[in-house]
């Protein structure tokens, strides 16, 4: 027997207790005043944008209208507009807004631009898959069914795929989980982080150099396309990558061919494309961070990782998945298997996550090294301490801003490196909000961020600030 539940915007179909689909009602957003007077947008997908950059789902010329202005998602409860911190603001009537429900017909203002909000009677349902994995990847959550379904359907082309979501929401396991399912699985993966490259060896990592090139070289070098031939390259924080080889890397997209540093000839390679970022491409593109053909070229097909806090239901699945693993471990080595309490599970529950699965991760490995008995507890997994890096009592208070810290060596460099980061930001936001009193608007101004980017830092740290202007 199959029931829905949701309101206009966003429903979800249930087969039981199962979730099994999720329908979508299109809507129209209609320009009634500005220089796009008369045109429409047909809202077909989850959230659309509108601003002045050219990767916004509605364009508008409008002087007075930000380069990302406003978004609207289609959510259970119905059409939420949200202002993307935009200078001139959003308007409903005489009153500027951060976000406001839309009814039909509802008329708001963006900077001089007048739109009107008008539902249709046309659905678009959106599948979840059977099955709560993806090879490596674990959920029985509706964003991640919904995820699932996606990947089985494009993990078998050739597509280039952007995936995208905060730290530790596993985009690579996600691209791992592509390759592995793709007529390519066979082939290498080649994973290059372009955060972790120096700017000056860049150029020769992506695309090789020839003996003599360059001081340093000593010797011919492939680079990471080449080493990819016939499978897969999956290019982390993409965001990171220096605008000076943005173009050179949209040129081996479109031609499928890369030159080495001091070559003189072009070298075809046959390679798959996948990208991640924890960053906002469109925001980039709109503030000229990132280039706009660039980000087209990668984002033929995108996938959007929810951070761990909007997915709590898949958090005793991921504990008891990484539980497993450890029991395997503590197996080869003779030691009995340990179990996990109610008590715990409720406590993992609560927590921000602001590290996502990788700190859920690294917690769970860590209260299986520590414990005491056959069975976890709250106090194994030491909640309230961060892992991998613990920061010391005094760090939230720096003595003249030193962020006082220990790492464990025990684990990768990229996390603990991503821990250390993670520690400063939830220290750094805390006394920025702290010093302007909580208004959001404000701090952003004084830390050179917008205000949206702010709120949605704030809200990975578990922090909060009152948004005014």
């Amino acid at each position: 027997m199959s029931d829905s539940r949701g309101d206009a915007g966003l429903k979800t179909i249930f087969v039981g207790n199962r979730p099994m689909a999720r329908r979508l009602r299109k809507s129209r957003l209609v320009v009634l005043e500005g220089p796009e007077a008369g045109q429409a947008l047909v809202m077909d997908k989850e959230r659309v944008t509108a601003g002045r950059a050219a990767v916004s789902d509605l364009v508008l010329t409008d002087k007075s209208v930000s380069s990302t202005h406003f978004s609207i998602t289609a959510e259970d409860r119905g059409y939420l507009l949200r202002d993307e911190g935009s200078t001139n603001g959003t308007f409903y009537g005489d009153v500027r807004l951060r976000e406001i429900w839309l009814k039909p017909g509802t008329v708001f203002r963006a900077g001089n631009t007048v739109l009107r909000f008008e539902p249709t009677d046309d659905i678009v349902t959106i599948e979840l898959s059977s099955r709560d994995r993806f090879d490596q990847a674990i959920g029985a959550s509706i964003p991640m069914r919904e995820i699932f379904a996606n990947l089985e359907r494009v993990a078998p082309s050739d597509l280039t795929v952007l995936i995208q979501g905060e730290t530790g929401t596993g985009k690579e396991v996600i691209a791992r989980a592509i390759h592995r399912h793709s007529r390519r699985k066979d082939k290498p993966f080649v994973v290059l982080d372009c955060s972790a490259i120096p700017r000056d060896l860049i150029e020769s990592t992506l695309f090789g150099h020839e003996k003599g090139s360059f001081t340093g070289a000593v010797g011919q070098h492939r680079g990471v396309f080449e080493q990819a031939d016939g499978g897969t390259i999956f290019l982390d924080e993409i965001g990171e990558l220096d605008m000076s080889l943005q173009p050179k890397l949209l040129r081996v997209l479109e031609n499928r061919e890369v030159k080495r540093v001091g070559g003189g000839r072009s070298i075809q390679v046959d390679v798959r494309v996948l990208a991640a970022t924890n960053r906002d491409l469109r925001r980039m593109v709109a503030e000229s961070g990132f280039r706009e053909d660039l980000y087209f070229r990668l984002s033929v097909m995108q996938i959007e990782l929810p951070p761990l806090r909007r997915r709590r239901e898949d958090i005793p699945l991921l504990v008891e998945a990484f539980l497993s693993q450890a029991n395997q471990r503590r197996a080869e080595l003779g030691l009995p298997p340990l179990g996990i309490s109610q008590e715990a599970f409720a406590a993992l529950a609560e927590r921000p996550w602001p590290g996502n699965i990788r700190e859920l991760k690294n917690m769970v490995e860590r209260a299986t090294s520590l414990a005491d008995g056959p069975l976890l507890t709250r106090g194994d997994f030491m909640l309230g301490a961060d892992s991998p890096l613990r920061v010391a009592p005094r760090a939230a208070e720096p003595v003249e801003g030193e962020l006082r810290f220990a790492v464990d060596a025990s684990v990768a460099f990229k996390e603990a490196k991503q821990a250390l980061l993670d520690a400063f930001e939830a220290i750094y936001l805390k006394k920025l909000v702290d010093r302007h009193a909580g208004n959001i608007t404000r701090a952003g101004r004084m830390a050179g961020l917008t205000r949206y980017h702010l709120r949605e830092l704030l809200k990975k740290h578990g922090l909060h600030g009152d948004g005014g202007d």
